[in-house]
């Protein structure tokens, strides 16, 4: 993630003076710190070389950016009381060098910088107690949101694209003001959201007819349809916001993501609490409202005192990673047909229910992604799991049928993954060297599949297990994001960001959600087979490119 954030000053080391390092060794310590401290313990002869400084070691623990399990290793370590021992250093004095490490890296995330004292242990508690244990949470939502990185979102005719400064560009369907441009008119090429210049946005949502972006500062702006979810029998909302608006409901949560399904809209707060909006009329997500509530309520159940790092919404259901001191879990709540929640059954679940299947499997979650009506799990090991309904070979077990917990890929069992992305009986997986592997339904030649002897011979076939999408492969390029669309009502278009911030498009473009204009075909709507780079001149601001902006 990068944490840097405008006016912000950088993190100061503790104790460290601006001079020699010679100078600091030789220096004389204060009384509290004279204490022979050894290498191998109080029984075995040798100082630990260092002992006497203990603001290099927190200086050198802090730069290393070592993980939050290795400053516990050091603290844990029967050989070494030094890093257990009082650092005595503010702003507390008790923390041990481990622990302090922990919260210099705290520190220098932009989430975690502005929460007040209170606030900050708080979180500590919430997460166990401990500062390594807050640093877990906040490198676990790092690693599976691109909070603070440049990000395309593939959404239900219109599509997104946030730069790492903050910029936002959208282009395509606009029948409800969700490209934010004050008007209701189709964008064909990327435009950017002009009301919102100076706001810098970290996170966006988008689902049909509406739009949710969410700025450094845990704002959280809306546009498009005024309702956080579709009744279930006919549209909720008569009023058309065309312009960003700020949620007035969520002015005192600080958001750092929000997912949209059909029935409702999830956010997440900095602290790892879940609300929701609508669908709640018959308790289907642990509480009761109206189906056109635009008030927020908090999930209620089993993670009410649990952090939660990731959100991911289906079309009736929603996931949420939990990041708990015995390690990362995966909990799922809504609706259960085709066993998309993962508990073995297909029965409804009106609280969050832990899916036990990962402890079964010995896999840590690290990703989530909720498809339309399937799910899937990228683990710490690399492995990736699917379950819920496998229409058209969307789970990758190489049949079209239906798991009721998760189960791993085996097409995958070479493949170190990363990152995985769901749609609408689409399952997209990257690699750790940035190969992109799809499978599911190929209607619209979303899978990006080009295989036929003269590029059009099997670009709508569907794939039951994971094939290399050899078109991006041919970039010579890492890819690090892959967005499509999750709705069952639109074509399916993809979006796919290089390491270097490039964005490839391909996919259903009628309606110009890919960025460009299309020559009318033959075929339904305007389809896109091949490869669309949406370049710098499409988003044409000279310091806000995508491709200026690392990711």
């Amino acid at each position: 993630m990068d944490a840097t954030r405008s006016g912000t000053p950088t993190v100061q080391y503790h104790n460290i003076p601006d001079q020699p390092i010679a100078a600091i060794v030789t220096s004389p310590l204060p009384t509290f710190q004279r204490q022979q401290r050894h290498c191998f313990g109080d029984s075995s002869p040798g100082e630990f070389p260092l002992a006497a400084n203990p603001s290099i070691v927190l200086h050198v623990l802090t730069a290393c950016n070592l993980e939050p399990q290795d400053l516990a290793k050091l603290e844990a370590s029967a050989t070494c009381s030094f890093f257990r021992q009082p650092a005595h250093f503010a702003p507390d004095f008790e923390l041990s060098i481990s622990e302090l490490a922990a919260l210099d890296m705290c520190l220098k995330r932009a989430i975690f910088r502005p929460m007040t004292l209170e606030e900050r242990e708080v979180l500590k508690q919430r997460c166990g107690g401990s500062w390594k244990l807050v640093l877990r949470f906040l490198l676990a939502g790092e690693a599976c949101c691109r909070r603070e990185k440049s990000q395309a979102i593939a959404g239900p005719g219109h599509s997104i694209a946030v730069t790492v400064k903050g910029a936002v560009y959208s282009f395509g369907s606009n029948s409800s003001g969700q490209l934010g441009h004050g008007t209701t008119d189709e964008e064909w090429r990327p435009r950017q959201i002009r009301s919102l210049e100076g706001i810098r946005i970290i996170q966006a949502a988008a689902g049909a007819g509406r739009t949710m972006l969410i700025s450094d500062a845990g704002q959280v702006y809306a546009f498009g349809k005024d309702s956080f979810g579709e009744a279930e029998y006919g549209v909720q909302g008569t009023k058309l916001v065309t312009t960003p608006q700020l949620v007035e409901s969520l002015k005192n949560i600080f958001v750092v993501q929000a997912a949209i399904g059909n029935f409702f809209t999830a956010v997440l707060s900095r602290e790892g609490r879940v609300y929701t909006f609508s669908w709640g009329n018959d308790a289907k997500l642990g509480h009761q409202t109206e189906a056109n509530d635009l008030e927020p309520h908090p999930l209620l159940g089993a993670l009410e005192n649990i952090p939660v790092v990731q959100i991911a919404a289906g079309y009736c259901y929603l996931l949420a990673l939990a990041c708990q001191p015995n390690g990362m879990s995966v909990y799922s709540v809504g609706c259960g047909l085709g066993g998309k929640l993962g508990h073995g059954t297909r029965t409804d679940e009106k609280h969050p229910r832990l899916i036990e299947q990962f402890q079964i499997l010995n896999l840590q979650p690290m990703v989530v992604a909720a498809g339309a009506w399937h799910a899937a799990v990228v683990g710490r090991d690399g492995r990736v799991c699917t379950w819920g309904w496998g229409r058209y070979g969307c789970l990758g077990h190489g049949n079209e049928e239906c798991e009721s917990v998760p189960k791993v890929v085996e097409a995958l069992i070479n493949v170190k993954a990363v990152h995985v992305a769901t749609g609408d009986y689409t399952t997209f997986v990257v690699s750790d060297d940035g190969d992109v592997y799809s499978f599911g339904c190929g209607e619209s030649s979303s899978l990006g599949h080009n295989n036929g002897p003269d590029g059009q011979g099997n670009r709508h076939a569907n794939i039951l297990s994971p094939e290399l999408v050899t078109s991006l492969k041919q970039i010579k390029e890492r890819m690090v994001q892959i967005s499509l669309t999750n709705s069952i009502y639109w074509n399916a278009h993809t979006f796919a960001l290089t390491e270097t911030g490039k964005l490839y498009a391909f996919g259903a473009g009628d309606k110009g959600q890919l960025g460009v204009e299309l020559v009318p075909t033959k075929l339904r709507g305007e389809i896109q087979s091949g490869l669309i780079l949406i370049s710098a001149r499409d988003i044409a601001s000279p310091s806000y490119h995508l491709h200026q902006c690392h990711s």
